[in-house]
């Protein structure tokens, strides 16, 4: 007799390893806002981190999450997500084909295919007992997020109708789930539900203050703090202007900090490379239309002028 079989099942989700960034600059504030959100999450209560760009709510959900020691799915909200993009499907098969021709004069032949479900990141943290970052969640639709609510208050996994397994699964008592959402973006953003909502403890997040971005721009540059002030002052400057279309945020502190360490550029107006990465940076934050072309080129006369005050 011959056996023969195939498969087609997709690999199970894998789960991340975080550990605490060697980089990461935890100030009195962020820990403050790091013990926080354990106690929320060691009560078994859900947290969201809600804030603007650039704010570091995904840094903080991975800190917070690398904290409890536990493996971490982590899941992106996405437009098109599906609620079979969070939980899984029948979505592989096994293929199997039997020759019985023990009696040399009679052949038998026996074939099936069986369809597979295959688990998806949230069915495997709610099995495994594994940390969910749901990162950027109302990206998602609100439809795609239903299966959340039973989640996060009864403990329960509902799935569909399959053969062969129960329709549903008891959530691990160790599973945590860490959100993200940005409430001042507009382009791909959905509401969430008042119903999910009402399930998360939210936290907000907003720009930090001066002596933590120049810590953490510092930290992410290799350049000496005094130097990485006159960015951070450059860049906070610009903001409190409000001439710009796209908030400039700490990631352009960072950005210009260690292209500039990289690149041994000085930090100095007179320095042609220094001004240069400065409007590429900065100027990028205004939208580029016709119509916005005379703002534009107001916009750049100030950073000229920022960055001469800031690093003449």
């Amino acid at each position: 007799m011959t056996v023969a079989t195939r498969t087609g099942v997709q690999d199970i989700p894998v789960a991340l390893s975080v550990r605490p960034r060697s980089n990461f600059v935890e100030t009195q504030a962020v820990r403050e806002l790091t013990e926080r959100a354990l106690g929320y999450l060691a009560a078994g209560f859900p947290v969201h981190f809600r804030g603007p760009a650039g704010t570091g709510k995904t840094t903080l959900a991975l800190h917070v999450a690398a904290q409890m020691e536990r493996p971490v799915m982590f899941i992106v909200g996405d437009e098109e997500f599906s609620t079979s993009d969070l939980i899984g499907g029948q979505d592989g098969y096994h293929y199997r084909k039997v020759v019985d021709n023990f009696i040399h004069t009679v052949h038998k032949y026996e074939e099936d295919a069986v369809k597979h479900w295959v688990d998806n990141r949230l069915t495997t943290a709610c099995r495994e007992g594994f940390t969910l970052v749901y990162d950027e969640f109302t990206r998602s639709r609100a439809e795609a997020n239903n299966v959340l609510l039973g989640v996060l208050e009864e403990k329960l996994l509902v799935l569909p109708n399959m053969s062969h397994r129960d329709g549903y699964i008891k959530v691990h008592p160790e599973f945590r789930a860490i959100f993200t959402s940005n409430p001042q973006e507009y382009a791909g953003v959905h509401e969430a539900q008042d119903a999910l909502s009402d399930r998360l403890v939210t936290l907000d997040l907003d720009y930090y203050d001066r002596e933590t971005e120049i810590t953490i721009a510092a930290s992410h540059s290799d350049m000496p703090p005094e130097d990485v002030a006159k960015i951070v002052d450059l860049v906070r400057d610009f903001r409190a202007s409000g001439e710009y279309d796209q908030t400039p945020t700490l990631r352009a502190c960072i950005m210009i900090a260690r292209v500039v360490a990289m690149q041994g550029v000085t930090l100095s107006s007179a320095d042609p490379r220094f001004v240069r990465i400065c409007l590429d940076v900065l100027g990028s934050k205004t939208a580029f239309t016709s119509k916005a072309r005379e703002r534009r080129a107001q916009q750049r006369k100030m950073l000229l002028q920022l960055i001469d005050h800031h690093c003449g």
